[in-house]
């Protein structure tokens, strides 16, 4: 073999694993994010990883995860839907509250967004319609905010005595607003006076009791919040504590000691 055919051929050789590696599709990328924290989100992010496995993904292996949390402060909620966008991913699952879904809708028109939020979807316009949703966004809802009136009507028959009922409701939260009309027009036709309270992290809990002993409210009705999930224990404590029957939207909070959910 000539000196000149024996350089072309290891040339080719080298180049064949760079020539493999150029054609092979790039790992796709999927942006996460939530409202809520990763410690209290653990179980929910097992339950992802599970759901993409079934599907054949797996993290590090042939898909990557670019997780974002905004630990409850809603004003993060943009910058980190920008953030998955000049990331370019392929697809961004918006979850923890309704905050992350309206980001990210806000923040791209072409990235596909599949959202898990508590509200009706249509009202906040996130889709055009629960059969066809149209655009790059759709999704689950629990309607958690929509059966708000129905909490109120339980606790009331668990406790037939309590005539004053205070709500508690994050106010950066978009759901607010939404939650403390309904559950108005709930307590006034049960014949209840309602108290909207505000509370936009944990250093806010002490100040809602007082407020609650001083209103001599009997009942409390706390509104699905990213906040008040990732604190299920404290405000559990807080409503034995102050022996305040209490109902939430989740599991986890009766399971730490409150009421009822």
């Amino acid at each position: 073999m000539k000196r000149r055919e024996f350089i072309t051929l290891i040339g080719g050789a080298v180049a064949w694993p760079l020539a493999a590696r150029a054609q092979q599709p790039a790992v796709p990328v999927i942006g996460f994010m939530s409202a809520r924290s990763p410690e209290d989100s653990a179980h929910l992010v097992a339950a992802f990883h599970h759901g993409l496995a079934e599907g054949g993904y797996v993290e590090g292996q042939n898909v990557v995860i670019e997780f974002r949390w905004a630990l409850g402060q809603y004003d993060l909620l943009p910058a980190m839907a920008a953030e998955l966008v000049n990331r370019q991913v392929n697809v961004i699952a918006a979850t923890g509250g309704a905050g992350s879904a309206l980001a990210a809708k806000a923040a791209t028109t072409t990235i596909p967004i599949v959202f898990y939020v508590a509200i009706n979807p249509i009202e906040f316009g996130l889709v055009a319609s629960l059969g066809r949703p149209g655009g790059n966004v759709t999704g689950a809802t629990s309607l958690s905010v929509e059966v708000g009136p129905k909490r109120l009507e339980l606790l009331h028959e668990l406790v037939p005595t309590a005539t004053i009922v205070a709500l508690l409701v994050n106010p950066t939260n978009p759901n607010a607003q939404t939650l403390s009309r309904d559950l108005e027009v709930a307590a006034h036709t049960l014949g209840l006076q309602l108290h909207v309270l505000h509370a936009s992290g944990e250093r806010d809990f002490d100040t809602v009791f007082q407020t609650l002993l001083q209103l001599k409210a009997n009942a409390l009705v706390i509104g699905p919040d990213a906040v008040f999930t990732s604190r299920n224990e404290q405000l559990a404590a807080l409503t034995m504590r102050h022996r305040v029957p209490t109902i939430y939207s989740y599991r986890e909070f009766a399971a730490a000691g409150g009421l009822m959910s």
